[in-house]
């Protein structure tokens, strides 16, 4: 059954929003940010100080996609007003692991006696700080904070080792200002 649905958000002052088509893009005190919805079905328009995404004839689907854009522009407009910060820690037993930034890459020296250091892009958009053990992220974009946080992660993945042995690494410890 098809109904009129539509999903509203709230724009706070100090943030400003602009739609072209299904391009939404926020501007606020700590930066910008823009996104393309690939949505055929749904319309964007902004009333006043909200934006409502909707269709006439929506159907459960519809209500789905609503719902997932609303999230998005809400981590949107959060992320502009306050960036996003994730904290990762390097642990290590034996082998001092050093991480350096050279430009837009990470390098991770010394992981578990290596010669050879394993080295790891950062996203454009993305702020990273290394002080000794911890590894800070900041983004006005929280899905760039979360892939470059994911990255350093990744990038000392432990393979055809006993993981309860071999426990060095880079561990994410809090996502987006909530302790893990």
């Amino acid at each position: 059954m098809k109904k009129d649905l539509s999903q509203t958000i709230e724009i706070p002052e100090g943030v400003e929003a602009n739609i072209d088509g299904s391009s939404i893009t926020v501007k606020g005190s700590k930066g910008e940010n823009k996104r393309t919805f690939n949505v055929t079905n749904l319309s964007f328009e902004k009333k006043g100080n909200k934006i409502v995404v909707g269709n006439k004839k929506a159907t459960k689907k519809d209500k789905r996609m609503m719902n997932t854009i609303a999230a998005h522009v809400k981590n949107m407009i959060k992320g502009v007003q306050e960036k996003f910060e994730y904290k990762l820690k390097v642990c290590f037993s034996h082998f001092p692991i050093t991480v350096e930034l050279k430009g837009n890459e990470g390098i991770i020296k010394n992981f578990l006696g290596e010669k050879t250091p394993r080295k790891m892009k950062i996203k454009e958009g993305a702020e990273v700080k290394v002080d000794k053990d911890i590894i800070t992220i900041t983004s006005t974009d929280k899905e760039i904070a979360g892939k470059v946080a994911a990255d350093f992660e990744r990038a000392t993945w432990i393979r055809m080792r006993d993981r309860r042995i071999f426990q060095d690494g880079i561990f994410i410890t809090s996502k987006a200002g909530e302790d893990i």
